[in-house]
């Protein structure tokens, strides 16, 4: 059973610890891998945030985003203790085309991702989940539902992103502690299936 600990800050890795699992947590540009990181974390997270500047202008597409003001420029890093025995390492990826050469180291030795989906831009989703499908990395789909936009049936993100019908797709608030948890507990139930399957 998982048994996850409050919200405290935690400095060290609890001593009963004996296994670690690389996550990452992906996405494109602006759908909220900061904040979801931010918000299960039990450790005060690594942040690489910067103020878009002029010079995003014709780089970065900022449109469908409002009034977003910074954005994640190498990686975001957070840990969640999911029962006494084992803890997740969240590593948040970049969301820019431009920074796909970073993208490829964070997802060296990744046991899994969740991949953040934002429906105001689902076709953005796409070059995300080839380049996960590319390493052969198993990844559950959390679709970030924005306050005051529409939202969908999950089986209707399914067909739109074409997934396999075993991947997991949970609707998440990215800022809320308990959507984030409920996220990765599904992950990590996910992967846990996918290897069994494999041993068995």
């Amino acid at each position: 059973m998982v048994s996850v600990p409050s919200r405290a800050e935690i400095d060290y890795v609890p001593e009963t610890v004996t296994r670690s699992v690389k996550i990452l947590v992906a996405g494109n540009f602006g759908v909220g891998k900061t904040t979801f990181v931010c918000g299960v974390s039990e450790i005060r997270p690594l942040r690489t945030e910067e103020t878009i500047t002029e010079a995003s202008i014709g780089v970065d597409d900022l449109a469908g985003l409002g009034s977003k003001v910074q954005t994640t420029v190498a990686l975001d890093f957070g840990r969640l203790t999911l029962n006494p025995q084992l803890a997740l390492y969240l590593f948040g990826t970049p969301g820019q085309e431009r920074f796909a050469p970073l993208w490829e180291e964070l997802a060296r030795g990744a046991l899994g991702a969740l991949v953040l989906v934002d429906t105001r831009r689902i076709e953005k989703a796409d070059d995300v989940l080839a380049a996960l499908e590319r390493r052969g990395v198993p990844y559950a789909v959390a679709v970030n539902e924005f306050e005051g936009f529409r939202r969908y049936p999950l089986e209707e993100v399914r067909e739109a992103l074409d997934l396999a019908p075993e991947t997991p797709v949970i609707a998440v608030d990215a800022r809320r502690r308990d959507h984030g948890l409920r996220a990765l507990i599904t992950l990590a139930e996910y992967l846990f299936q996918r290897h069994e399957a494999t041993v068995s």
